[in-house]
């Protein structure tokens, strides 16, 4: 009895040690991988690329081998304590294993997604196709861990891998919306007619900028801060306008009517004149661009013009033509030139002599019905 006793306590004491040892390790892994986290995330830090990645690619994997340790103690456990349970033993040796192969692949994909992150900004190919080559990347390293732990677990690969061919067709089949947006999603990263950041315009009407290009969807980013998600293929089959292709340089068309007592010429000059200032202190302008004036309506109470600004980028044009409008008034009032109201003018004179000439001409020419007519000879 008392041997019995003795031996569920040390049963006991090895469960608490089991437990002590993954929280001491998750304890020292937490302080390690924290200070290792901040430097990596520091901008001002000597730590090269490659580390940096390394340490951010260090924490989802590591949390499963802490847990692989723990198995692999329980099953030392097992053999210490002699207790014969080969299901179980065998149990554990076959998640040992797909756990330590697990740990690797998982490390290697965000290892290589993290990279992906890392370099995106620095360019353009890898922003671009970041997000389906993750999804890729993920996918691959599935289906080889996969792969791998049923070797190890004695399943023949052999036939799984002949037998993709065929299940390949099926899937097709039952997946096609699904493929038809990836392919459409590689399409639209290869031929690059929108790119992540670009200020695009849907045909259906949606502004905003491209937030991501992924597998599956476009995700655009509208003015009021919400996303518009579209299928690949759908972007793909339709219109759209990208105003960052093939530059960011926009041109700003701003309307302008004056009245037909102004002399024309001296409207060209204030508003060129305005047109330099502002492009040249307003933020957004565009220094070296020549703005120019085009008179073209004859309107019903204005002579209209056209005056051509350009500005750096699509979302710009708002506030540069807002500030244009703003000084171009406030020298209009101090040249004298005026902006009319819409007008509709009355010329008396032209009404009355027309209805003169009217009256004189029926007063001389009574009406046909009131004519005499001739004697009837007999």
């Amino acid at each position: 009895m008392a041997s019995t006793n003795l031996f569920e306590n040390e049963q006991a004491i090895a469960i608490a040690a089991l437990v002590g040892v993954v929280i001491v390790l998750f304890i020292i892994k937490r302080l390690i991988l924290v200070r290792l986290k901040a430097k990596a995330r520091s901008e001002k830090s000597s730590m090269s690329d490659i580390y940096r990645v390394l340490v951010l690619s260090l924490n989802a994997p590591l949390n499963l081998l802490i847990w692989v340790i723990f198995l692999q103690l329980v099953k030392s456990i097992f053999s210490v304590f002699s207790i014969e349970d080969e299901v179980a033993i065998k149990a554990l040796g076959i998640v040992i294993e797909a756990g330590v192969i697990i740990t690797v692949f998982l490390f290697f994909e965000r290892f290589v997604n993290y990279t992906l992150k890392r370099y995106r900004d620095q360019s353009t190919i890898v922003k671009n196709t970041s997000a389906i080559a993750g999804g890729a990347v993920r996918a691959v390293f599935a289906v080889l861990a996969i792969l791998i732990i049923l070797s190890t677990m004695g399943v023949s690969v052999t036939p799984i891998v002949a037998s993709l061919g065929i299940t390949s067709l099926a899937v097709a089949l039952a997946l096609q919306p699904t493929l038809e947006n990836f392919f459409s999603g590689i399409q639209l990263v290869m031929d690059k007619p929108i790119r992540i950041g670009d200020f695009i315009e849907l045909d259906s009407g949606e502004q905003g900028f491209v937030e991501k290009i992924g597998w599956r969807s476009t995700w655009v980013r509208m003015l009021p801060n919400n996303i518009v998600i579209m299928p690949n293929s759908k972007l793909s089959n339709s219109k759209l306008i990208n105003y960052y292709y093939p530059e960011r340089e926009l041109s700003v068309p701003v309307d302008v009517g004056v009245h037909y007592s102004s002399d024309l010429e001296h409207v060209e000059k204030v508003c060129l004149d305005v047109a330099n200032c502002i492009l040249e202190q307003h933020e957004y302008g565009v220094e070296t661009y020549q703005p120019f004036v085009i008179f073209h309506t004859f309107d019903n109470s204005s002579i209209n013009l056209t005056v051509m600004l350009r500005t750096r980028e699509y979302f710009n044009r708002f506030f540069i033509k807002s500030a244009f409008i703003k000084m171009l008034k406030k020298r209009f009032d101090e040249e004298g030139i005026v902006i009319p109201f819409p007008i509709t003018a009355l010329n008396v004179e032209q009404e009355g002599a027309a209805s003169a000439l009217y009256n004189q001409r029926h007063q001389s020419q009574p009406s046909e019905q009131y004519q005499e007519k001739p004697p009837r000879q007999t």
